[in-house]
């Protein structure tokens, strides 16, 4: 039976594997506004809703969209853009030719800028007996993990400080080997190949090499079931550098731990450097041999904490520089205050709000901002924030939420409106003027005005001061 394609079925098998690997969110932004329109041949044509968004899907999904294509097309196969009646071919100038690329790496993106090469980009060990050091070696390291782009806090200050001290004389400082732990998303990837980076461009002899402990174990079961463990145990005695990332998941893996062992001893006898990641520090590691504990505990184990409100503000004002889009500091104030849980998600939240923007047309303003988080934050209605403050306030005193920002003087809600905002200052960490902002535009002296009127009322008004009592008890039992 002759089985007919058509770009519809083509690309809705398409999309069957690439939400499996995006995830429900990233796919609902990024791929379900395409309109697969024509296939001619190998060549799938779809419809973006902007160049924005086709840009966004050339720089970080382009991995992915190859796969893809090769699933259904062949490895000849090509995608073409539509945008507003305009026609990108991965074959112009302006895009990516999937002809043109290997498997196994990631292209260019369609602004030229280098993306990460595939761990798959690293051949076998036992393939590479000796490292050539004059034929570009390729350091599995993504080009634009750099400490410029690392944004310092207190949460991670010590490790960054260490990274930076190491890339001056890597192998021969205190900090051998650097153990770097914490749990997911909080930048200790981005951290290790800041480093691994910055060695290269200080150091254009030392051969640097960046691997995950999935992607070792892998590299080692391949070696042994082809008799070659000594040549891939000789391969990673070679490099100056070894970045492991996640080395909690050779815990159990008994034989792959002991060729680590044998690697690791060699490497910090001969002054080469040792770059480790963990979710925990040494001590908690479980599965592990001891004297692989006791060797991870030489040098500096340092750990990488969840960003402080300053240093999430800061993260999403690096964020939009990059993606070169300007919103408001009440905006950034909410984004900052209600996601504190780790960077990568910060990350994502502001990602949606550009592509809500993109989609919908909108400005990023608050209203958005509060709409995007409800759907990707979860429980962000029961955050103590200043949503939930207005509505608890409004509810008490019974009066609205628009009546709370309105520039009505009565006096009823003047008081709540106060109220509001000295809980506001109270249990959150927003600035003044970020309150103030929320409550009809009001400047921060407003707020401060606000916040003493409430404080002298307490002190001076006996049935004031049990009203407020009772508002924050039942304030503190709604919000645990």
């Amino acid at each position: 039976m002759l089985i007919v394609k058509d770009c519809k079925s083509i690309w809705k098998n398409c999309l069957q594997l690439i939400v499996e690997v995006v995830g429900e969110q990233s796919y609902k932004t990024w791929f379900e506004p395409i309109v697969p329109l024509a296939l001619n041949g190998d060549v799938l044509t779809i419809q973006v809703p902007s160049h924005f968004f086709y840009e966004w899907l050339e720089e970080h999904y382009i991995g992915i969209l190859r796969i893809a294509i090769d699933k259904e097309l062949g490895t000849h196969g090509r995608l073409e853009y539509v945008i507003d009646q305009d026609k990108i071919d991965f074959n112009s100038k302006n895009s990516t030719n999937f002809n043109t690329v290997s498997k196994g790496n990631i292209p260019l993106s369609s602004g030229n800028k280098a993306s990460a090469a595939s761990e798959n980009s690293i051949r076998s060990p036992f393939e590479l007996k000796t490292i050539d050091r004059g034929n570009g070696f390729d350091s599995n390291l993504n080009p634009n993990y750099l400490f410029d782009n690392f944004v310092e806090g207190d949460c991670n200050r010590l490790a960054r400080s260490a990274g930076i001290a190491i890339t001056k004389n890597p192998g021969t400082s205190s900090f051998n080997p650097l153990m770097l732990y914490s749990a997911v998303g909080l930048g200790k990837t981005h951290l290790v190949q800041s480093i691994g980076n910055a060695i290269k461009d200080k150091h254009k002899d030392k051969v640097v090499l960046y691997v995950s402990s999935e992607k070792f174990t892998s590299q080692f079961i391949e070696s042994s079931y082809n008799n070659r463990i000594q040549d891939f145990a000789n391969f990673y005695m070679q490099v100056d550098v070894l970045i492991i990332d996640d080395v909690q998941f050779l815990a159990g893996k008994e034989k792959t731990q002991e060729v680590f062992f044998t690697i690791f001893n060699h490497l910090h006898q001969n002054k080469k450097q040792v770059i480790m990641t963990s979710d925990c520090p040494p001590k908690d590691l479980k599965g592990m041999q001891e004297r692989l504990i006791s060797r991870f505990k030489w040098g500096l184990t340092a750990d990488l904490q969840q960003p402080d409100l300053e240093t999430r503000k800061a993260i999403i004002h690096r964020k939009l520089q990059h993606e070169k889009i300007q919103i408001s500091e009440s905006v950034i104030e909410y984004l900052a205050y209600s996601v504190d849980t780790n960077v990568r998600e910060l990350e994502g939240v502001i990602v949606s709000l550009i592509g809500q923007s993109v989609l919908n047309q909108k400005e990023i303003d608050l209203e958005l901002a509060k709409q995007t988080l409800q759907n990707i934050v979860k429980n962000i209605e029961s955050e103590v924030n200043i949503d939930y403050i207005q509505k608890f306030v409004s509810e008490f005193f019974h009066v609205s939420i628009e009546l709370l920002k309105d520039k009505t003087r009565k006096r009823e809600i003047v008081v709540a409106r106060q109220v509001a905002m000295y809980f506001a200052k109270e249990y959150t960490n927003m600035s003044l003027k970020s309150i103030g902002s929320n409550f009809g535009n009001r400047d921060h002296s407003t707020v401060i005005h606000a916040i003493t009127a409430v404080n002298d009322m307490m002190d001076t008004d006996r049935k004031f001061n049990a009203t407020m009592q009772e508002l924050i008890k039942k304030f503190k039992m709604k919000a645990v």
